[in-house]
This record gives structure tokens, C-alpha cells and sequence, in this order.
């Protein structure tokens, strides 16, 4: 069992912290924010749903869900400009108390980038500490794919941006922070901590959720938009 105490002296010894997005820092899932502006948001839910647990492989999901919505680059726009996210509750003072410690903040979602970056602006979190995949557009703005050599684009993606992030800055202590599967899958090689337990793996990559953070470290009004996170699996 994790202690009150273990968790603050983890917190306060890490050098940087990694956050997902999609119903971590915003209450929405912006794929499926993005399916409702293109009419298609009851199919895509659900195999949202699928991709977060882990039932499918997260570029296969990924693949199948923009094919079914073929966003424009105009509908993108719209969706940013009519529709923005939606920041979770402390978030903004949580990522500032971070970075008054000159703790460096990353984004690392398997969204978009175009949403991600409008995220960030938000937190003033800088567009070169922002991972997050790429849709493609024809010259006339219609739907192209996506950027399949993004690392995020797959299952995997957010431990790998965690090691480049660690060899690149020499980093001895990263927390990531996340809700779904693709999160889950920075362990190993991290150390996770889920419901308090401590499970066996590397020293400096850690994965802690959302709720450790809001009982046991800042203790603000961080609330958890997603009632399931009481019980993470």
C-alpha cells in the first residue's frame, strides 16, 4: 500500500510529468466530439469505448472510426471554433503548480493534434512539449488519412514518446498521467500505481491516475469528469 506521504515525496521528486487528453485534461473524447459535427457520433462512441479498454488494437480503431467519419479540414475548424473542449475542473491550476516547480509538462494523446494544440494554448504548455497525431487533407480540404508515423497513431505510442522524452531530456522520474489502455501500456516499462498498489517494474516511469493525484497530492477541485474512475481497471 502507497502512503499519503510516498505520494507527495513521488510527486515532488519527478522531473516531468506526461498528461493525456481525451476525458483527462477536457471532459470530452474529441474523436467523438468530431463524429457528432459529421453525423456519425452513436457508431463511433462505441468503438471509442472499445479502443479505450483495449479490445482493439488502437491504430486498427483509429483507422476504422476516422474512415467512418471523413472529417473535412473546414469541419475540424468548425468543431475548434464552435465547439472547443472543455478543460477538466483544476487542471489549468494544477499544470501551473507544476511548472511554478519548473516541472516540465507534456501532452501525450492519441487525439488530434489541431484539438491538442488549442488544449495546450489553454495551459500554456508549449506546442514542442505537445504529442498527438496528425490528420491529413487534400488541397481541397477533404479527409486524406492520418500520419501513420506518428508514434501515438498505435498501440504502444505513449511509452514510446515516455523513452524518447527520457533519453532526450535524462530524465530520471516522468509520470503519466491517463484513463484508457493506451496509457496503461507506458507499463511497463513504468512502475504503475493503481487503487495504491505498487506492481514490480522500472524505477523511473511511473503511471498514476488522476484520482491518486486529487486525494493524495494537490488535494484541489481536480474532479473526475468519468464516474468509472473510481474503479480503474
Amino acid at each position: 500500500m502507497v502512503s499519503h506521504s510516498e505520494l507527495r515525496k513521488l510527486f515532488y521528486s519527478a522531473d516531468a510529468v506526461c498528461f493525456d487528453v481525451d476525458s483527462t485534461d477536457i471532459r470530452e473524447e474529441g474523436i467523438d466530439e468530431l463524429a457528432k459535427i459529421c453525423g456519425v457520433e452513436d457508431a463511433v462512441s462505441e468503438m471509442t469505448r472499445q479502443a479505450m479498454g483495449g479490445a482493439v488494437p488502437f491504430k486498427s480503431a483509429l483507422t476504422e472510426r476516422l474512415a467512418l467519419i471523413q472529417p473535412s479540414r473546414e469541419q475540424v475548424q468548425r468543431l475548434i471554433a464552435e465547439h472547443p473542449p472543455h478543460l477538466t475542473p483544476g487542471i489549468r491550476e494544477l499544470v501551473s503548480r507544476l511548472q511554478e516547480r519548473n516541472v516540465q509538462v507534456f501532452l501525450i494523446s492519441g487525439g488530434f493534434r489541431s484539438i491538442v494544440e488549442h488544449v495546450a494554448s489553454k495551459l500554456n504548455i508549449p506546442g514542442t512539449n505537445v504529442f498527438a497525431n496528425r490528420l491529413k487533407f487534400y488541397f481541397n480540404g477533404e479527409y486524406a488519412g492520418f500520419d501513420e508515423t506518428q508514434p501515438t497513431a498505435e498501440s504502444g505510442g505513449k511509452g514510446k514518446v515516455i523513452k524518447l522524452l527520457k533519453e532526450k531530456f535524462h530524465f530520471k522520474k516522468i509520470i503519466m498521467i491517463g484513463d484508457g489502455a493506451t496509457d496503461m501500456e507506458a507499463c511497463p516499462p513504468a512502475v504503475c500505481i493503481k487503487d495504491a498498489n505498487i506492481f514490480a517494474g522500472c524505477t523511473f516511469v511511473f503511471l498514476i491516475y488522476l484520482f491518486i493525484i486529487s486525494l493524495f497530492f494537490f488535494e484541489t477541485e481536480f474532479s473526475l469528469c468519468c464516474p468509472g474512475w473510481s474503479a480503474v481497471a
